[in-house]
């Protein structure tokens, strides 16, 4: 199949945060199942700077709605696959990926990428069974591909080029939709305000992408069931149970090449299930980082990721003291919400034998986290794939997570037989808290049980190869 694949950041090339992963691990798995794919993301000022690649396609100029644009792409090989970056001011200028709205709006500057990717599959005659598009960002090209908006506006000669093309959207996370008064996206003009869906006078994208795909995939089986509420979809589940035959949740997989106990150069020893001595040493090295004691027997709870409400801080605050009087250390790294970072900082200097927090994100130390404790903390309003609780059962560190999500898709309560975590359902400090205790109550308590749950968890594989074959599937299935 010929797969074009629209994404706003591949990992390697930029990222800020899940989605680039996707938007590398993915393409390359259906490129190893003798897919052609393609993948056309922004040329950031970022990217320009790191890898200053020539022109593949010289100026092209769209002209729509009174206005002209003028973009150039560039092409990079990767591992395989061709990536086209839009080279266009509205990228190569701004300063970040998604803050800087000074040339245009988000909306406005990601209508255009969605458009010059349509463009650039047309310009090389590059016929896609599938495009394949991924969250709000580029939620708008199916609506460009199905609608006569190409035709109309004259960015295409040849009617029927993308007649035979399905359309596949991918949501990460529902709770960001792209929506902005129509007046700040001149690519959308009055006609396509009775197609796309508009409210007040906003575009909202991500809605938008939903109706007019021909198949939807939230990146967990469970969360394919969350959006179906309203609460759970955060107000698109009526787009979603208007046509449940499109929606096909598929877990993400992890990239177990970078995430390997065994060979992970990131560690100070290496480990595997054979022999988990290597664990230990991390486990002390890390403690050393953090300025905790180097008490061996003390478990360990981590955690890596945003400080936000979303992330379940909501769930954490209110407990962390209580949970400080057990014998227990805690290490925490993250940037976010200013407020909670405050109190993080200020737990971390009242207890600086017990609680450290680090306001940083450092790849070296997410991976050291990951072996030296014994527990990944990933308490989670919601989560609609998650990776972290992946990567903590590789390397044989037991997840604390809430049954939501990817999360319930991955993590197994200790009060299963093939148990590899701790969970818990009612989105509560007081939930939270017991969850924990019984973690560190087992810790101390049932230790041939907790090693059975380790050995389970580092046996546990969500490859990208299964994920690339269930979206094979979709792109097959009517």
């Amino acid at each position: 199949m010929k797969i074009l694949f629209v994404i706003s950041e591949v990992e390697d090339i930029i990222k800020t945060g899940g989605l680039a992963d996707v938007g590398k691990a993915l393409p390359i798995a259906l490129s190893k199942l003798g897919h052609d794919v393609r993948i056309v993301m922004p040329y950031y000022k970022q990217v320009a700077k790191d890898l200053d690649l020539t022109n593949t396609i010289q100026s092209q100029i769209m002209h729509i709605n009174g206005a002209h644009y003028t973009y150039k792409v560039k092409e990079l090989g990767f591992h395989g696959i061709k990536i086209y970056l839009i080279d266009h001011p509205y990228f190569s200028e701004a300063q970040s990926l998604y803050a800087d709205e000074s040339l245009a709006s988000n909306a406005q500057r990601f209508s255009l990428l969605s458009l010059c990717a349509l463009s650039v599959s047309y310009y090389l005659d590059f016929a896609p069974n599938i495009l394949h598009c991924n969250d709000w960002h580029t939620a708008l090209t199916p609506y460009f591909m199905h609608s006569d908006y190409l035709i109309r506006h004259q960015l295409i000669n040849k009617h029927d080029f993308f007649a035979q093309t399905k359309s596949v959207i991918t949501i990460h996370n529902a709770a960001f939709q792209g929506a902005e008064k129509l007046d700040r996206v001149p690519l959308l003009n009055d006609h396509d305000k009775h197609h796309i869906y508009s409210d007040n006078n906003h575009v909202n994208m991500l809605r938008t992408g939903l109706m007019f795909s021909n198949k939807i995939c939230p990146v967990s089986p469970s969360y394919a069931h969350e959006i179906t509420s309203y609460l759970g979809s955060h107000g698109v589940s009526d787009v979603i149970n208007q046509a449940p035959h499109k929606v096909i949740g598929i877990l993400n997989g992890c990239d177990y090449s970078q995430w390997d106990p065994a060979s992970d150069k990131h560690l100070p020893a290496n480990f595997e299930i054979g022999n988990m001595k290597g664990k230990q040493e991390c486990k002390k090295v890390l403690q050393k980082t953090a300025g905790l004691p180097p008490l061996k027997s003390t478990p360990l709870i981590g955690m890596v990721c945003r400080v936000a409400k979303q992330k379940g801080f909501d769930f954490i605050m209110p407990i962390i003291e209580d949970l400080l009087l057990h014998k227990v250390q805690f290490v925490i790294m993250g940037t976010g919400d200013a407020a909670i970072v405050a109190k993080l900082h200020d737990i971390s200097r009242r207890h600086p034998d017990k609680f450290h927090f680090l306001e940083a994100f450092k790849p070296n130390l997410s991976h050291l986290i990951e072996a030296g404790s014994d527990f990944f903390l990933m308490p989670s309003e919601f989560e609609p794939c998650g990776l972290n609780q992946m990567y903590s059962l590789a390397y044989g560190t037991l997840p604390i997570v809430r049954h939501v999500g990817g999360l319930a898709d991955t993590v197994i309560d200790i009060s299963q037989s093939n148990a590899t975590g701790f969970s818990f359902t009612e989105p509560s400090a007081l939930n939270l808290l017991s969850t924990i205790r019984n973690a560190l109550l087992s810790y101390h308590d049932s230790p041939s049980k907790i090693k059975k749950m380790i050995k389970q968890g580092m046996q546990t594989r969500f490859t990208w190869e299964t994920a690339a074959k269930h979206y094979e599937h979709v792109y097959k299935s009517k």
